[in-house]
C-alpha cells in the first residue's frame, strides 16, 4: 500500500490497516487518530506532529520511526519494537508499552503520565526531563537508562530494573520501588521522599544529597551506598544492610535503624538519631 492510498482509505472513514507496509515515509503533521497499524512494519518513517491518539500499533515494527512532538495519547504501544525510535516531547498520556522492547529508544520531555510500561525491556532508554507521573513500571528493564530530571512521583516501580542507570535529579516522591534492583544507580540530589523501597538492592549506589524524609526502606540492601549529605529524617531502615555504606554529613534524626547493619559504615559529621530506650 501507497501512502496516498493509506490517507484516502482512512479520510474515507476506514481505520484498518493491519499488517500494512511502510518503510521510510513521511507522514509528519499527519492525522491517523484511531487508526488499527497492528503488527504494521513502520521502520524508519516519520510521525513528527502527527496526531495519532489511541492508534493501535500493537507489535508493530516501529525502529528508528521519529514520533518526536507527536500526540499518541491512550495509543496502544503493546509488544511494539521500539529501537532507536525516537519519542521526544511526544505526548504519551494514558499510552500502555505493556512488554515493548527496545534500544537506544528515545523520550526526552515526552509525556507518560499514566502510562503503562510494565515488563517493557528500555535498556539504555533516555528519559531525560520526561514526565512520568503515576505511570507503571512494574518489573521493566530500565537497565543504564538515563533518567536525569525525570518526574516520577507516584510512579509504580516495584521490581525495577534500574541497574547502573541515572536518575540525577529525578522527582520520585511517593514512588514505590520495592524489590527494585538498583545496584550501582546515581541518585545524586533525587526526590525520593516517603518512596517505599522495602527489599530494594541499591548496593554501590550513589544517593549523594537525596531527600528521603519519611521514606520507607527497611530490609534494603544499602552495602557501599553513598548517602553522604543525604536527607533522612524520619527515614526507616529497619534490618537495612548499610554495611561499609558512606554516611558523612547525612541527616538522620528520628531515622528508624534497629537492626540495621551498619558495620565500617562512615558516619564522619553524620547527624544521628537519639538512641531510643
Amino acid at each position: 500500500m501507497q501512502v496516498e492510498e493509506l490517507l484516502e482509505r482512512y479520510k474515507a472513514g476506514e481505520r484498518m490497516f493491519r499488517a500494512v507496509n511502510l518503510i521510510g515515509v513521511d507522514l509528519r503533521g499527519v492525522d491517523l487518530s484511531e487508526a488499527i497499524l497492528v503488527r504494521a512494519n513502520l521502520q524508519d518513517t516519520s510521525f513528527i506532529d502527527a496526531n495519532l491518539t489511541q492508534v493501535n500499533f500493537r507489535e508493530a515494527k516501529l525502529m528508528g520511526v521519529d514520533l518526536s512532538n507527536a500526540n499518541l495519547m491512550e495509543a496502544n504501544l503493546i509488544g511494539a519494537n521500539l529501537t532507536h525510535a525516537k519519542f521526544n516531547w511526544a505526548d504519551l498520556t494514558g499510552s500502555n508499552l505493556r512488554g515493548s522492547s527496545s534500544k537506544m529508544v528515545s523520550l526526552t520531555h515526552a509525556n507518560l503520565t499514566d502510562a503503562n510500561l510494565t515488563e517493557a525491556n528500555l535498556v539504555e532508554a533516555n528519559f531525560v526531563g520526561a514526565n512520568l507521573t503515576n505511570a507503571t513500571l512494574i518489573r521493566t528493564n530500565l537497565m543504564k537508562a538515563n533518567l536525569t530530571g525525570a518526574v516520577l512521583e507516584g510512579a509504580n516501580l516495584t521490581n525495577v530494573i534500574l541497574r547502573e542507570s541515572i536518575l540525577e535529579g529525578a522527582n520520585l516522591v511517593n514512588a514505590i520501588l520495592s524489590g527494585a534492583l538498583l545496584i550501582g544507580a546515581n541518585f545524586t540530589e533525587a526526590d525520593m521522599s516517603r518512596v517505599t523501597m522495602i527489599g530494594a538492592d541499591l548496593s554501590e549506589a550513589n544517593l549523594s544529597g537525596v531527600n528521603l524524609r519519611a521514606a520507607n526502606v527497611s530490609w534494603t540492601t544499602l552495602r557501599g551506598a553513598n548517602l553522604s549529605r543525604s536527607r533522612l529524617y524520619r527515614t526507616k531502615l529497619s534490618w537495612s544492610n548499610l554495611s561499609g555504606a558512606n554516611l558523612c554529613e547525612a541527616v538522620l534524626l528520628d531515622t528508624r535503624l534497629d537492626h540495621a547493619n551498619l558495620r565500617d559504615a562512615d558516619i564522619r559529621g553524620a547527624i544521628l538519631p537519639e538512641r531510643r530506650e
